[in-house]
C-alpha cells in the first residue's frame, strides 16, 4: 500500500517575463517503510517536487497547476493550511538542504528542536526539552550541548540537529533535500549510516532527494529519475542499476568512474538541461540524446510500463529499439 501517491502534479513559476515549467505531470509513489532516491541535475524539479508535497510552494510567484498528492488517501493539494501545519513536522518532515538557512542562529539548538515537540505534541515545556535531550543524543551530540548556538556547531552537527528535528516528532514521511551535499566524504557516510539506523527504528518511509548515484545505492529501496521536471524512469533500485533504460539514466550511469573497466575517458551526457521557460517540444531530452530519431523531436513520449515495476517515458524504449 501506498503512503504517498503523487498523480500528475504539475508546478510552474509565473513572472512578468515568462513562465518557468518546474514540474510537469509528475507521477510517484512511495510504500510504507520504502526509501524512494529523486535523481536528477541542478535545475529538474526535485526540490519544487518536494516543496509541493509539503505546501510550501512560494506564492507567488509559485502555482500549482494541476495534479494530486494522497497521503494515507488524504490529498493534500485541497487541505487547509491550518491541516497542513498539524501535517508538517508530524507527519511529513523535510531536512532542507542547507542546514545553516533552515537553523534560528539566535536560538539555543535544544529549545529549537523542543519548540517542534511542543508544538505538535501535547506536553509541557519540562517534558519537551527531556525530549529534545533524548533526540540530540539519539543523533550522536552530547545533551550538554543543547545550550549552544547553530554557529558553535560544525557542518556535520548541524546536520545532525536537523535531522534530530525533522524526526523529533516520529513522522511516517520523511523528505531529505541533499543532506550531505555539503559535508566531506568522511562526514557524509555517517550521516547516511545514522539515516538509515533511524529510519529502521522509527519505521519511517523516505524520499531521498540527491545528485549521487553512489548514495542511492546504498540507500534507497526504489530510484526515480526525474529530467525537466518529468519522471523519465521509475523502479526498483535493482531493475534501474541493472536494466537502465531511458537514454538519460544510461547517460547519468556513463559519466560514473567505474573500477571494473579500463577506460581512457568517461562518457559526460553532452548539452546542458534546457530552460525551463523555453521547454523543446517533443521528448524534453532530445536535443542531448544519442538514440534520437525524428519522432523524438515532435512526439511526447508517454510514461508507460515496460516490465513489471519498472516505468520510462521515452518512443524508442517503448518500441523495444533500445
Amino acid at each position: 500500500m501506498s503512503l504517498l501517491d503523487i498523480k500528475g502534479l504539475t508546478i510552474h513559476y509565473v513572472t512578468h517575463d515568462s513562465v518557468i515549467r518546474a514540474v510537469n505531470n509528475v507521477d510517484l509513489s512511495i510504500g510504507e517503510s520504502t526509501t524512494l532516491g529523486l535523481v536528477g541535475e541542478t535545475g529538474a524539479g526535485k526540490t519544487t517536487t518536494a516543496l509541493g508535497i509539503m505546501g510550501l510552494i512560494p506564492n507567488p510567484p509559485g502555482k500549482v497547476i494541476g495534479g494530486e498528492i494522497f497521503f494515507e488517501g488524504h490529498d493534500l493539494l485541497k487541505a487547509r493550511e491550518s491541516d497542513m501545519r498539524l501535517i508538517r513536522g508530524n507527519d511529513i518532515s523535510m531536512i532542507f538542504q542547507d542546514p545553516m538557512t533552515a537553523l534560528n542562529p539566535i536560538i539555543r539548538v535544544g529549545e529549537q528542536i523542543a519548540e517542534v515537540i511542543r508544538l505538535h505534541g501535547d506536553c509541557s515545556n519540562t517534558e519537551a526539552m527531556k525530549r529534545s535531550l533524548k533526540m540530540l543524543e539519539t543523533v550522536g551530540i552530547q545533551p550538554e550541548r543543547s545550550v549552544e548556538f547553530p554557529h558553535q556547531f560544525s557542518g556535520g552537527m548541524k546536520q545532525r540537529v536537523v535531522i534530530a528535528m525533522a524526526l523529533a516528532c516520529n513522522p511516517k514521511l520523511l523528505i531529505a533535500d541533499e543532506p550531505t551535499t555539503a559535508l566531506d566524504v568522511t562526514i557524509q557516510a555517517q550521516v547516511l549510516e545514522m539515516m538509515n539506523e533511524l529510519k529502521l527504528s522509527y519505521n519511517t518511509s523516505m524520499l531521498l532527494i540527491t545528485h549521487d548515484l553512489g548514495i542511492v545505492a546504498e540507500t534507497c529501496d526504489e530510484v526515480a529519475i526525474m529530467y525537466a521536471g518529468e519522471i523519465v524512469e521509475h523502479g526498483t533500485l535493482e531493475r534501474v542499476f541493472h536494466n537502465p533504460k531511458h537514454p538519460y539514466t544510461i547517460g547519468l550511469f556513463g559519466s560514473i568512474p567505474s573500477l571494473d573497466k579500463d577506460v581512457d575517458r568517461l562518457s559526460p551526457i553532452q548539452g546542458l538541461m534546457p530552460d525551463p521557460a523555453n521547454l523543446p517540444g517533443g521528448c524534453k531530452f532530445h536535443e542531448r540524446c544519442s538514440y534520437v530519431c525524428d519522432d523524438c523531436r515532435v512526439i511526447e513520449p508517454e510514461y508507460a510500463e515496460i516490465e513489471p515495476g519498472h516505468k520510462v517515458r521515452c518512443l524508442r524504449v517503448a518500441k523495444g529499439e533500445i
